[in-house]
């Protein structure tokens, strides 16, 4: 019986579960993609299928500027937490956030690629650590050169800042999310870190 060459998923992997964060993590990531800058629609992957389900249609016209997922076997957990200051009671329980820039448009979701880890937003969500990477498509012809965030335009982070503080927003409701700082790729990097620790203690190596 003939045998399939490795690596060989015999099975689609869980993007969560089954992918990795990547060789050069925290520097450079493997990002899974729910959503794109095109998407009204608030996508999720399902925990439990590992497929990308509908989460919700967005309220507002407001659509996220960049594309937004995930870093494989990542986990917003006591680690997380601790790097977010007395406003965080807790990690979110879920992977770690990450925002990619890229200069083509990329209008498909549910697929991977590779980010150059940046920096990142400090976000507090109902006392849940929720943080945000900020990264830039690796290879990009026009942002490959960043390497901090500052090397991204001022007006990019404010409308990130802008989306996330808006996105979950219900109207005659208090918004419960908060961006308590922006910080560096050395921070952002100390983050990743941190997020694969608590998944390595969560789920195992």
């Amino acid at each position: 019986m003939s045998t399939f060459p490795p690596p060989f998923y015999r099975w689609r992997p869980h993007p969560w579960h089954g992918l990795n964060a990547g060789s050069e993590a925290p520097a450079v990531v493997t990002a899974y993609i729910e959503i794109t800058p095109f998407d009204s629609v608030k996508y999720e992957i399902d925990k439990q299928t590992g497929y990308t389900h509908v989460d919700r249609p967005q309220r507002s016209s407001a659509q996220p500027p960049t594309l937004y997922g995930f870093i494989p076997r990542t986990y917003c957990g006591t680690r997380v937490k601790a790097l977010s200051g007395p406003e965080a009671e807790r990690g979110d329980g879920d992977p770690l956030d990450i925002c990619v820039v890229s200069e083509r448009p990329i209008n498909r979701a549910d697929i991977t690629l590779k980010a150059r880890v940046v920096g990142g937003l400090q976000m507090i969500d109902g006392g849940e650590a929720d943080d945000k990477i900020v990264a830039v498509l690796r290879n990009d012809l026009f942002w490959g050169h960043a390497r901090e965030l500052s090397d991204l335009p001022e007006k990019l982070i404010e409308r990130l800042t802008h989306y996330f503080l808006t996105y979950k927003m219900v109207p005659g409701r208090e918004s419960k999310a908060t961006i308590t700082k922006t910080y560096d790729h050395d921070h952002a990097q100390d983050v990743v870190r941190a997020s694969m620790a608590d998944y390595d203690e969560t789920y195992g190596s």
